[in-house]
């Protein structure tokens, strides 16, 4: 007796369904791997570098080493994962290309080449992402400074919708966030005044708060008719948002690194205190027993820079001086790294336009009378404006769409790089 032949269970699938293997038939085989030279030899680059450390760090361990190698896993395992799918790829296309391959076999290597070519165009794409620089404040805290900008009264209206969005999606997202500054037209630092906003400074209390937000950095227009009008004509107004690392103070652990950072005058956050001119005055602003009657208000002026930083939030000198040391070091570091990237920054606006959206920079619209907000650097448009200004799903949305766009900016931006070093050899 003669037991019954295996047969797979794609054999089966297949062999059950004529229509598929009918449109299989007719499938593009046209290679899907297309994936830059320069970025492909910059990944193989980095995964030997990868592989070296690793082989050096087996028997002793070093902080630096270590965190390196950290770096390079998610690029030595993305490019593997690549180069695996590639070369099933061209195997399959080999197996295509042999004049005397069984055509069952062909319908099979067909179906597998398309699946693979979809595959190795998602594994393209993790093997961008995994080659684009990471910000190096990426996982810090940060401070969000919201000042209304052209459009008056709206605009400071405005402002305080903004500061009231940022502060329920921190708080929907889990993100630990307080108002570290809060000042309104009349001087009065009190956050429940009525009275329009000039300024306000949201802290982000968590690690990658600044990865995360950093995209908000530009100036918000909005688009509606104010509770003034009394002809109902639409205003457009504008509110610029500035968004900068800060020093986290929660962990005692961290507390001993951002100390010795402070201290390194080749840190982004070390201050020369001799640079810094600090004025005591009076808190200014509505009523109360302190006001206008203690000097509790502090003003730091960096003079290298003439950066200055004013802050009245509490009747405590010391508290007030040390938010204030806090708000400048973290102006400073942002303009230091922002000066690094300048001639890098130039280059990339030569080559794929600009690259890097700053608060002169018009970057988000939100209409009211069309329920629209839209981001006019990823193009995306969402009509919940609500759920936006409640800080909901749609913020996200926004929000990743414009990470995205970052990362792509990123990649063309390597590219640029790469063409200009190898024209220049």
């Amino acid at each position: 007796m003669f037991g019954a032949p295996w047969i797979c269970r794609r054999c089966i699938n297949t062999y059950l369904k004529p229509g598929r293997r009918r449109l299989l038939r007719f499938s593009s085989t046209k290679n899907n791997a297309s994936f830059s030279p320069a970025l492909l030899a910059r990944a193989r680059n980095m995964a030997i570098e990868h592989e070296r450390l690793s082989t050096e760090s087996s028997d002793t361990f070093d902080a630096k080493i270590a965190k390196r190698i950290g770096e390079l896993k998610g690029v030595a395992e993305a490019l593997r994962e690549w180069e695996s799918a590639r070369k099933t790829q061209d195997e399959l296309q080999k197996l295509l290309s042999d004049p005397t391959t069984e055509a069952e076999l062909r319908e099979f290597a067909i179906e597998d080449l398309a699946v693979t070519g979809e595959e190795l165009d998602t594994l393209s794409r993790k093997l961008s992402t995994s080659l684009t620089p990471k910000h190096p404040f990426d996982d810090m805290p940060c401070l969000i400074e919201i000042r209304p900008g052209a459009g008056g009264g709206e605009a400071a209206l405005f402002a305080g919708d903004l500061l009231r969005m940022y502060k329920s999606y921190c708080s929907r997202k889990n993100m630990r966030s307080s108002v570290l500054k809060y000042e309104t037209a009349d001087g009065d630092a009190n956050a429940s005044g009525e009275s329009p906003l000039a300024e306000a400074v949201l802290e982000v209390d968590s690690p990658g708060a600044y990865g995360k937000l950093r995209s908000e950095a530009g100036v918000h227009r909005v688009q509606r008719v104010p509770a003034t009008e009394s002809k109902g004509r639409t205003h457009t107004s504008a509110v610029g948002v500035l968004v900068l690392p800060s020093l986290p103070t929660s962990s005692s652990d961290g507390q001993e690194i951002w100390e010795a950072d402070l201290n390194d005058p080749n840190s982004d956050y070390y201050v020369n205190s001799t640079d810094v001119r600090t004025d005591v005055m009076r808190a200014r602003g509505a009523g109360g027993q302190h006001v206008n009657t203690t000097d509790s208000a502090i003003r730091l002026t960096h003079i290298p820079t003439n950066t200055v930083v004013s802050m009245q939030d509490t009747r405590s000198q010391h508290k007030n001086r040390e938010k204030a040391w806090q708000l400048l070091r973290s102006k400073l570091a942002q303009a230091r790294r922002e000066a690094r990237e300048e001639e890098v920054v130039k280059l990339r606006r030569g080559v794929i336009g600009v690259a890097k959206m700053g608060r002169g920079d018009k970057i988000r619209t939100y209409n009211w009378g069309q329920q629209r907000v839209t981001d006019h650097r990823s193009g995306v448009s969402v009509h919940n404006l609500d759920d936006v200004m409640e800080g909901g799903d749609d913020l996200d949305k926004i929000i990743d769409s414009v990470k995205t766009w970052f990362g792509d900016r990123e990649i063309e931006g390597m590219l640029a790089e790469e063409e200009a070093a190898s024209t220049s050899k």
